[in-house]
């Protein structure tokens, strides 16, 4: 099994003994952090990792750390700890990109259900990075018109609205048609459709 590494952000000492404590108990690995700016300056962010952060801190807040991740690119679920009935603060969180919040005092269920969710959000991210690595690999050997028709196919073209849409005959559609599968190979329309959408064709806007 993969380590489970949870970053415990907290200036509250006894919370982080007592929460560092209950975490490693059931095998996850923990480091803790008296505040943001050390969590910020100290931290590996380039390892897997859940980050469990309280909002009200010294020098720099839960938000302003939550600020500072985003505009790196961080993709590290967040779990804020917020004060009892501070729902703004909370909003106000999620919003700056944290993942899921929970109120002080926060149960024990409801800690590491929260973890593990946060984990499950890791694992599907670096597997979605895989699958659109590989599918932007495949797109890359596309020639220009190659792209440009399976855009149109992204669009929900047929192969004569693509030929108006590029003002070339539906014969000359059909052999980049033909020639864009056999580089994805991909035997079917939704399976080029699928590797399309897993490199971010549709996201990014076709044109």
């Amino acid at each position: 099994m993969q380590e489970r590494l949870v970053y415990l952000v907290d200036d509250d000492e006894a919370i982080r003994h007592s929460a560092s404590f209950m975490l490693r108990h059931v095998g996850m690995t923990v480091k803790t952090f008296p505040d943001g700016v050390s969590f910020l300056s100290d931290a590996d962010r380039s390892r897997p990792a859940c980050v469990l952060m309280d909002v009200r801190m010294p020098e720099m807040d839960g938000l302003a750390v939550l600020e500072r991740l985003r505009h790196e690119g961080s993709t590290m679920p967040v779990i804020v700890l917020t004060g009892h009935g501070d729902v703004s603060t909370a909003v106000l969180a999620m919003k700056n990109g944290a993942t899921d919040f929970l109120e002080k005092p926060y149960e024990k269920h409801a800690l590491l259900t929260a973890i593990e969710q946060a984990f499950e959000r890791i694992e599907r991210g670096a597997e979605n990075a895989v699958e659109e690595d590989r599918a932007q690999a495949k797109i890359g050997v596309l020639t220009a018109r190659e792209r440009d028709v399976l855009e149109r196919l992204v669009e929900g073209l047929t192969n004569k609205g693509i030929a108006e849409d590029l003002d070339i005959s539906p014969r000359t559609v059909e052999i980049h048609r033909a020639n864009m599968m056999a580089k994805l190979e991909a035997d079917s329309l939704s399976a080029a459709l699928k590797i399309a959408f897993a490199a971010g064709i549709a996201d990014s806007g076709a044109r």
